[in-house]
C-alpha cells in the first residue's frame, strides 16, 4: 500500500487534529477544518449520487471563491477529476473544454448560467447534473446547497490512490486548442510538500489565495498550505481593486500570498496616506509570478511589505514548481528565476538535436520532479512532444550561470527569426520597460518582405505619458544591436492588452490582433 495522502486525506486528518481551527474561507464564509471536511464529504456523496464513478469528470465554472475548495476536496474523496474552466473563456471554447474532457457534471456560478445555457444541448453532461452555485437556482439546475443537505457527511469510502488522476487543468490556449493537462494525487501533493518546504510554510500560516482557482497557482499553494494545517482565504472579489487587497491582507492575518507583478504595482501606486492605513507587518512571505519583474518594483515591494521575504518561482501546470529564487538571492541573481526546486533533478538545457548546451547558452529547458503531470488528455502526440525520457518540457527556452542559476530567455514559440538571427522578446521587453514613458510592453515578430519578421513592439503607456514611434525607436538605436532594434511600434489601453488568467501577455494572440485575423484566437 502506498502511504501518500490525497487532498481528501490530508483534510480528514486536519478535521481531527485542529477540528475548530480555522480552515478556509473567502470574503462572505468561513469554515473549521472540521466544517470544511463534512462539507467535502457531502459534496463527494451527492456526486457520486448522481451517477458518477470514480474516474469522472466534474468541469467547475466560477469566480474564486470558497467553494472551490470544497469542490477540489471532494472530487479527491470521491475518486473523481477536477476540471476548473477558466472564467475569461467565451462560450465557444467553454464548450470545448466541458465537451473535450467528456464531463458528467458541471458546477456553475450564477454569473455564468447565461453563457452555459447558449451551448448547454451541445454539452454531454446529464441534464440532471448541472448543478448551480448561488441563489435563486435557475430552471433546469440543481441548487449547491441542497444536494450537500441531503447528502451523508461520512467519508465516501472510494479506493483512491496516489497515481489515480485528480486534476485536468487546460492550458490558456495560446497557440492553438488549449490541452488538457492531467495530474495526479501524486504530483499534487508532493508539489505541495515540496513548495511548503522552499517556502518555509507551517501551521501557523494563514494564505491569501489572489490567483484564479481554476488556475495552477493557486491550486498549488491552497494544497501547501492545507498540507501543513494551515488556513487558506480565498479573494473573492470578482475585480481588482488594490486599495481593497491591501486592506485584506492587513486584515485577515494573511502570512503569505502570491501576485502577479501587476498587482503589485498597482498596490505600490497608492498613495503614501492610503498605504499608511494598515499594518502589513504580519505578512512574511510574498511569491510574485508568472511575468518578469524590475527590480525597482522588487525593492518598492521589500520597502511596503518590510517583514516579508519576496520569492520568485518559475513552474507551468505541466511541469508544476520548476526553480525558486529566495529572498536573499533576489539582487545578486536579478533576472534568474532561481534554481532547482527541492526533490528534483537537475535541470536539462537542451539544443535541437537533445545535447546540452554550455553554460552561458540557450537552450530548450526540460525538468524532472516528482510533480511532473501525467500527460495532455486525449493527445498521445502532443504527450510524447513534451517528453524526453522522465524529463519534460513546455518550450522555454533558458540558459544558466557558473553558479547554476537559471535565466529565462523566451518562449520557442515567442522566437522571432529577423534575417537569418534569432531574437529572443524578452530581452527587447527588459529594454523598452526601462523607457519612463512605458508602463508594461511585448515584443512580436511581424510578416516582413525583406526580414521574414521585423521586431514589432506593443507599448501601453502610463496615464499621462506621451511619446511617439520616432521617440520610441529613436532611443533604442543606442541601446541594441540593430537586428533586435524595434522597426515599429503600436500603442494599446492597458483594458486592451491580450493575458491570461494569471497576467501574462498573449504573444500569438497580439500577432493575430495586428495581422487582421483576431477571429481565428480562442478570446
Amino acid at each position: 500500500m502506498d502511504p501518500l495522502p490525497t487532498l481528501g486525506q490530508v483534510l480528514e486528518l486536519n478535521a481531527r487534529l485542529f477540528p475548530d481551527k480555522a480552515g478556509a474561507r473567502d470574503l462572505e464564509r468561513a469554515m473549521t477544518f472540521r466544517e470544511w471536511n463534512v462539507r467535502s464529504c457531502r459534496l463527494a456523496n451527492a456526486l457520486l449520487g448522481l451517477g458518477l464513478a470514480k474516474g469522472d469528470r466534474v468541469a467547475v465554472l466560477a469566480y474564486n471563491r470558497v467553494e472551490w475548495l470544497e469542490i477540489y476536496a471532494a472530487t479527491a474523496k470521491a475518486g473523481l477529476i477536477a476540471v476548473p474552466v477558466n472564467f475569461r473563456l467565451v462560450a465557444r471554447e467553454i464548450g470545448y473544454v466541458v465537451g473535450n474532457c467528456e464531463a458528467r457534471a458541471l458546477i456553475v456560478q450564477s454569473d455564468f448560467v447565461g453563457v452555459v445555457d447558449e451551448i448547454r444541448a451541445a454539452l454531454p453532461v446529464p441534464d440532471g447534473n448541472y448543478i448551480h452555485l448561488g441563489d435563486p437556482c435557475p430552471a433546469g439546475y440543481r441548487a449547491y446547497e441542497d444536494l450537500l443537505a441531503a447528502a451523508s457527511d461520512g467519508e465516501p469510502g472510494v479506493d483512491v490512490r496516489p497515481d489515480d488522476p485528480w486534476v485536468l487543468m487546460y492550458t490558456s490556449g495560446t497557440t492553438g486548442l488549449p490541452k488538457g493537462a492531467l495530474r495526479s494525487h501524486r504530483c499534487s501533493t508532493m508539489q505541495s510538500l515540496a513548495a511548503a518546504i522552499e517556502m518555509g510554510f507551517g501551521r501557523r500560516d494563514g494564505a491569501l489565495l489572489v490567483m484564479p482557482l481554476c488556475h495552477a497557482n493557486s491550486l498549488y499553494f491552497s494544497g501547501a498550505i492545507a498540507a501543513c494545517g494551515a488556513s487558506a482565504t480565498v479573494y473573492s472579489r470578482k475585480s481588482f481593486d488594490p486599495e481593497h487587497l491591501v486592506r485584506t491582507l492587513a486584515e485577515s492575518g494573511a502570512t503569505f500570498t502570491s501576485l502577479v507583478p501587476t498587482h503589485y504595482i498597482m498596490m505600490l501606486g497608492q498613495s503614501g496616506a492610503v498605504r499608511a492605513k494598515y499594518d502589513l507587518d504580519r505578512v512574511e512571505t510574498l511569491l510574485i509570478s508568472s511575468a518578469p519583474a524590475r527590480q525597482e518594483t522588487k525593492r518598492a515591494v521589500m520597502e511596503m511589505f518590510r517583514n516579508s521575504g519576496l520569492y520568485e518561482v518559475y513552474g507551468s501546470t505541466e511541469a508544476g514548481l520548476v526553480t525558486v529564487l529566495h529572498p536573499d538571492e533576489q539582487f545578486t541573481k536579478l533576472g534568474s528565476v532561481g534554481r532547482e526546486c527541492v526533490a528534483s533533478r537537475p535541470v536539462r538545457l537542451l539544443d535541437p538535436d537533445g545535447n546540452e548546451v554550455p553554460d552561458g547558452e540557450a537552450g530548450e529547458l526540460y525538468s524532472c520532479t516528482p510533480f511532473t503531470f501525467d500527460g495532455y488528455w486525449k493527445m498521445p502526440e502532443k504527450t510524447a512532444d513534451a517528453f524526453r525520457g522522465d524529463y519534460c518540457t513546455v518550450g522555454d527556452l533558458a540558459r544558466r550561470d557558473a553558479d547554476g542559476f537559471l535565466y529565462l530567455v523566451d518562449r520557442k514559440s515567442n522566437m522571432i527569426i529577423s534575417g537569418g538571427e534569432n531574437v529572443y522578446p524578452s530581452e527587447v521587453e527588459s529594454l523598452l520597460a526601462a523607457h519612463p514613458a512605458v508602463q508594461d510592453v511585448a515584443v512580436i515578430g511581424m510578416p516582413d518582405d525583406k526580414w521574414g519578421e521585423r521586431v514589432h513592439a506593443v507599448l501601453v503607456l502610463h496615464e499621462s505619458a506621451r511619446v511617439t514611434q520616432a521617440e520610441i525607436l529613436d532611443w533604442c538605436r543606442p541601446r541594441i544591436a540593430g537586428y533586435k532594434r524595434p522597426r515599429s511600434v503600436s500603442f494599446l489601453d492597458e483594458a486592451a492588452m491580450p493575458r491570461t488568467a494569471t497576467g501574462k501577455i498573449q504573444h500569438s494572440r497580439l500577432r493575430m490582433m495586428l495581422s487582421g485575423s483576431e477571429s481565428a484566437i480562442p478570446r
